[in-house]
């Protein structure tokens, strides 16, 4: 989820517990401090002044995690305390620290990319996988409840019914799930594919847009479909980012299927595996969901093998992040490195 749907989601619930502890903080910084909180995990963007292959390994890790969360609580409400040093001690900031730091993490929990939950015990990454990074249904019912509140400011129900569409719209996204996924498993049966595996992906503009994926032995067969449409859409060069973004996703019946196998075709398969392999690439495998063959660049004393990740792919959007790679000169060991060129971090 975005950082600012983050710091919105946490001044939401902090208006919506208003006056549930005793004493209780002032109304306004309540709702600053819970946006404030919300928004704090996110400041684990600071890795990525060390590398963006740092960033990618600790973002939603420490500052994202359960087991941190009440070390987390104290540090914070003290600092709250320091602040406002004529207002409550910090026990009183503790409830709405904590509650806004759980809003971020479930709010990061529901998206595919997921979070270390239990860091630093775990990498582990815990996701529900119902909602796209930026959704802005999610966000806009976040801001039509505090808009609400604002409107009917002495009482705490506006916010209350805000929260609860918002689990309510959850819940259809997993039901929509459910649907994609069941789609996967019915192609699969009807194509003959030995599946090891069914998912989807949630994708922008609808909750009922999704990139489904039926992993075999050797790759993956991917499909962009919307569970709920009837028709073809059509969006021309003139038309908007939004309007281009949700024309590929084809009603269920229209479906069109791809395929990417992981390590490649013919004789460089056994290759490409042996780099996939490699020890230098764990970080890789580690963060892939659906690691895919990129590309081989064979210069003949320079061989580069390149990677992606389908996770990655939205059509309607230039470019494919991620690209990890390992090159390696003449008879020299292979060695991670950049798209474009020595010296360069290996993910983009």
């Amino acid at each position: 989820m975005d950082t600012l749907t983050h710091a919105l989601s946490g001044a939401l619930l902090a208006r919506a517990t208003a006056g549930l502890e005793k004493p209780a903080l002032p109304l306004g910084r309540r709702v600053a401090v819970g946006a404030l909180v919300a928004a704090f995990p996110d400041i684990d963007i600071v890795a990525s002044w060390i590398s963006p292959l740092a960033y990618l390994y600790h973002h939603r890790g420490i500052t994202h995690s359960l087991v941190m969360l009440p070390l987390w609580t104290i540090l914070l409400s003290l600092v709250f305390a320091l602040i406002w040093r004529k207002g409550p001690g910090w026990k009183t900031y503790a409830p709405v620290v904590a509650l806004s730091l759980a809003a971020h993490i479930a709010g990061d929990w529901i998206t595919n990319f997921g979070t270390m939950i239990f860091a630093p015990f775990s990498d582990w990454r815990m996701g529900l996988g119902t909602t796209f990074i930026i959704d802005l249904w999610f966000s806009g019912i976040i801001v039509a409840g505090l808009l609400t509140s604002l409107l009917w400011r002495r009482s705490r129900w506006p916010a209350v019914a805000g929260l609860a569409l918002l689990v309510a719209y959850v819940g259809l996204q997993y039901v929509s799930l459910q649907q994609a996924v069941d789609f996967g498993e019915r192609h699969a049966r009807a194509a003959g594919i030995r599946a090891v595996v069914v998912t989807a992906l949630p994708r922008p503009v609808s909750p009922f847009n999704w990139m489904v994926v039926v992993e075999d032995d050797a790759g993956y067969h991917y499909s962009h479909v919307n569970v709920r449409r009837d028709r073809l859409l059509s969006a021309g060069p003139e038309a908007g980012l939004i309007a281009r973004l949700d024309a590929v996703y084809r009603p269920l019946d229209r479906a069109v299927w791809e395929y990417s196998p992981r390590f490649g075709n013919g004789g460089e398969r056994a290759a490409v595996r042996a780099v996939f392999g490699h020890p230098d690439f764990a970080f890789f495998r580690w963060f892939s969901a659906y690691p895919v063959l990129h590309r081989i660049d064979d210069a003949g004393d320079r061989l580069c093998v390149w990677f992606k990740d389908l996770r990655f792919l939205t059509p309607g959007r230039d470019g494919f992040p991620f690209i990890y790679g390992l090159c390696g000169e003449a008879a020299g060991p292979m060695r991670p490195y950049g798209l474009e060129g020595g010296g360069r971090f290996p993910v983009y």
